[in-house]
């Protein structure tokens, strides 16, 4: 079930699409409310740009399920020709781009159109994402359940600890863990394969917490009886069978909230970022951190080199002998 926020905005912003395209536009900003934490503002002026891009292919007769690059060009042509902003026409090929890359990975269009484009160059924003102090306050809220509530409402509980345990210790994109089948929780489990973008699988080790957390989930599942039967480690009775990641990501903001944490600053898309960020902070190689988060170009994880930076200003600082007399 869609977030209500999202599906007023999807519906207000791209309202003068095409009702094919208007859905596209939906589900693409369900994606950035659920898995990145989007918030009203971000999520209307993703759907404001993707509604103008729209109303340019019905004009020409085409759609977003079948426009090609060269449409995609022209509509950057004819932005150009508006007089717009280099910073104004950047975003809306970021838009264009995003919303493509979706589609592409969601297998709902077999080929990217936008991959190819090239824009105004624009300096790439850190990833947002959260200290060791307050990943910590959150883990202890998610863990710290009450033994004397009702089975059902521990139940949901340890889920919720289950999920946040494993999404820290392994930097999973939020859809492979509400996938995530019922034999990666094997007791003897040191690591889960996990089946990421491209039809790719991948090993990521586990902790000990997770495996405490996922443990403590099983147990009460099955002194609840709930899911025996399912295929999936987290099922739902909803389409897909299991968890849908927009429930996850209301549960956690709500876990956010009694942590201290300001809702809008913690989302799926950030923990994996803060896995990624304190493994890069304590020494680990940033080729590592690509193969662990499903990366399959070292750029993409680059994101981070900022982490690696201020790693080797401190060991400068500390470890060089003549750090003191500077």
């Amino acid at each position: 079930m869609r977030r209500k926020g999202a599906e007023r905005t999807a519906r207000y912003s791209a309202g003068a699409a095409r009702p094919a395209d208007a859905r596209l536009i939906a589900l693409y900003l369900d994606m950035l409310a659920a898995e990145r934490g989007a918030g009203k503002n971000t999520l209307g002026a993703y759907g404001r740009d993707l509604a103008d891009f729209t109303a340019y292919l019905a004009k020409a007769g085409r759609s977003v399920a079948t426009a090609t690059t060269g449409d995609l060009r022209a509509y950057l042509g004819a932005l150009g020709k508006r007089g717009l902003k280099p910073a104004t026409l950047a975003r809306r090929l970021s838009a264009v781009r995003q919303l493509y890359r979706f589609l592409y990975a969601e297998g709902r269009r077999k080929d990217d159109p936008a991959a190819v484009l090239e824009g105004p160059k624009r300096a790439r924003n850190l990833p947002k994402t959260l200290s060791l102090t307050e990943v910590d306050r959150l883990l202890r809220i998610a863990v710290s359940g009450d033994p004397a509530a009702p089975l059902a409402v521990r139940l949901r509980a340890a889920r919720l600890a289950c999920l946040v345990e494993l999404l820290y210790a392994t930097g999973l994109r939020v859809s492979e863990l509400v996938s995530l089948p019922a034999s990666a929780a094997r007791r003897d489990a040191r690591v889960i394969v996990v089946r990421g973008k491209g039809n790719k699988e991948r090993m990521v080790p586990l902790n000990n917490a997770a495996k405490r957390a996922t443990a403590g989930y099983l147990a009460l599942a099955a002194e609840a009886g709930a899911g025996g039967g399912s295929k999936w480690l987290f099922p739902s009775s909803g389409d897909s069978g299991h968890l849908t990641r927009q429930h996850f990501a209301r549960e956690l903001k709500s876990l956010a909230a009694a942590a201290g944490l300001r809702a809008a600053q913690v989302s799926p898309h950030v923990l994996r970022h803060a896995f990624a960020s304190h493994l890069l902070h304590n020494g680990a190689d940033l080729r590592v951190v690509q193969t662990l988060l499903g990366h399959a170009d070292i750029s993409t994880t680059q994101i981070y080199t900022h982490v690696l930076e201020e790693r080797l200003k401190s060991l400068v600082r500390d470890l060089h002998p003549l750090a003191q007399d500077q």
